[in-house]
């Protein structure tokens, strides 16, 4: 899994546009007569109508060497937005004998260029008040460039990301800063419960899978070198395998000689594109404790493999996530913090990609309140197998969903997230017009028969970081208990 901050899979896109009143010497609008799509709660009136939203749609174009070109022109905008995505780049690619070398990869290429050292890359993007970022999660399938910049130094910051992206010169002296650094940081998660607790529990999902990897080694770390890096730079970023999206007050003309002229020289592979693969179902239920003695709070996490973002079951299970963990709203933030005080906060998420990906409920809780929670919790999702969602909760949750897909659209990456979506999973031109309908579509019939699928307790995985004292009493009555130390050695 993507290096579990795991955000849920739900798109962003337009603006709400409301009309008030037409032209002078128009008469004024009519009152509509009470129908079926106004309801009132409270007296604030809510329409149950489809909510219409108008997207922009990116223009599109192919480099010669196969960069794929999405340009979105929005002339409010005094930000450019860009991203450029690489397939094949991430670490699901990465050598089986060393795990994380996509990461190491991706963060060392703003360590200093042929053209440029990292001081003079910081403070080339201090003065331009510009931001150029490269990222690749351990089982991420893609690297990821993202900058940002006034509309006027666009053309200087995309020079600078070329520049990082096809010419990093992995200086020693900066790759020992950082394997000092990243050891650090990788040992001192290992004190994180949730941390533990996601790692635990994409073992238990994608066991031998780039999925159940969270993070690299700290012997995988301690030998890369700068020879590795360049290697795995020049084999596996390719622009035949890769996407720019641009949005902000630029032409598609403008946009488009400029990324020809930073990246048209770019070498193409010629290679097939990336494969994935689904990873191995899991057939049974598993039931794991992370110890940390003396702990005074207990991590819970429970899931079980879903879906792949293009399934048809992706609409069906986005309502149903909202229900049971979307936000302050969701019945499981309500029930173990608002009813209860058991916890902070509560909540749900749907990580679908190219492969199967999961659905995980998760919170923290006081350790003295393990067993209580984790009931609870339990039985949310058996609710959610037997009983019919409300009607009203029904539509709230799918308004809800609708709404905050239009809102998003108010943020300069929202339109380059979108494009680069559609471009990754294959997805039809319209496909982010017809979302809200399709949200709106979904029955309640079809989000019970989603808990009935997907939230089978014949295979969920519940893991517990925690106190073995607070923890372990509970867990037994679940299954088959396997107890780990922070480390992963299993202990039991």
């Amino acid at each position: 899994m993507s290096a579990r901050t795991r955000l849920v899979i739900i798109a962003s896109a337009a603006a709400i546009v409301a009309t008030a009143a037409g032209p002078a010497g128009q008469a004024p609008p009519q009152i509509p007569p009470p129908t079926q799509t106004i309801t009132m709660k409270g007296k604030a009136p809510v329409s149950n109508a489809v909510l219409k939203v108008s997207l922009p749609k990116p223009l599109e174009a192919d480099l010669p060497n196969g960069l794929h070109v999405m340009v979105i022109q929005d002339p409010r905008a005094p930000q450019v937005t860009i991203q450029l995505v690489i397939r094949g780049a991430g670490g699901y690619y990465d050598p089986p004998d060393q795990y994380g070398l996509a990461q190491f990869t991706a963060a060392n290429l703003r360590e200093g260029t042929a053209r440029r050292t990292s001081t003079a890359i910081a403070e080339q993007l201090e003065r331009l008040a510009a931001t150029v970022t490269v990222n690749a999660a351990m089982s991420s399938e893609e690297a990821t460039l993202n900058a940002s910049a006034l509309r006027e130094h666009f053309d200087e910051v995309l020079d600078l990301a070329a520049d990082v992206l096809l010419s990093p010169a992995f200086p020693e002296q900066e790759l020992t800063r950082y394997k000092a650094q990243t050891r650090a940081q990788l040992q001192q998660q290992r004190a994180n419960p949730t941390f533990l607790a996601f790692e635990r529990f994409s073992r238990a999902v994608a066991d031998g899978h780039p999925d159940g990897r969270m993070a690299p080694a700290v012997e995988a770390l301690d030998k890369t070198t700068r020879d590795a890096l360049a290697a795995f730079h020049k084999s596996h970023y390719v622009p035949d395998h890769a996407a720019i999206a641009i949005t902000g007050d630029i032409t598609m003309a403008a946009a488009l000689k400029a990324v020809q002229a930073r990246f048209g020289a770019w070498a193409k592979a010629g290679a097939p594109e990336p494969s994935v693969s689904d990873p191995v179902a899991v057939a049974d239920p598993g039931v794991f404790l992370v110890a940390r003695p003396a702990s005074v709070q207990t991590s819970l996490v429970v899931g079980v493999q879903a879906i792949r973002y293009t399934d048809a079951d992706f609409y069906a299970m986005t309502v149903l996530n909202k229900i049971i963990g979307g936000g302050p709203t969701g019945r499981l933030f309500r029930h173990l913090r608002e009813e209860k005080g058991y916890t902070y906060g509560a909540s749900s998420q749907i990580d679908a990609r190219r492969f199967r990906g999961t659905w995980i409920a998760s919170t923290n809780v006081r350790s003295e309140v393990t067993e209580a929670a984790l009931r609870d919790l339990l039985d949310e999702l058996r609710q959610a197998r037997e009983i019919r969602v409300p009607d009203q909760e029904f539509a709230d949750a799918k308004r809800s969903i609708v709404s905050a897909f239009a809102l998003a659209f108010e943020s300069p990456q929202a339109p380059v997230t979108n494009a680069l979506t559609r471009w990754r999973y294959g997805l039809p031109a319209d496909y982010w017009d017809k979302y809200p309908e399709r949200i709106m579509a979904i029955t309640q019939d079809e989000v019970q028969a989603m808990a009935k699928k997907y939230l089978d307790p014949k295979k969920l995985q519940i893991i517990a970081v925690g106190d073995r004292a607070a923890a372990e009493a509970v867990l037994l009555k679940l299954g088959r208990l396997q107890v780990f130390d922070a480390d992963g050695r299993k202990i039991q």
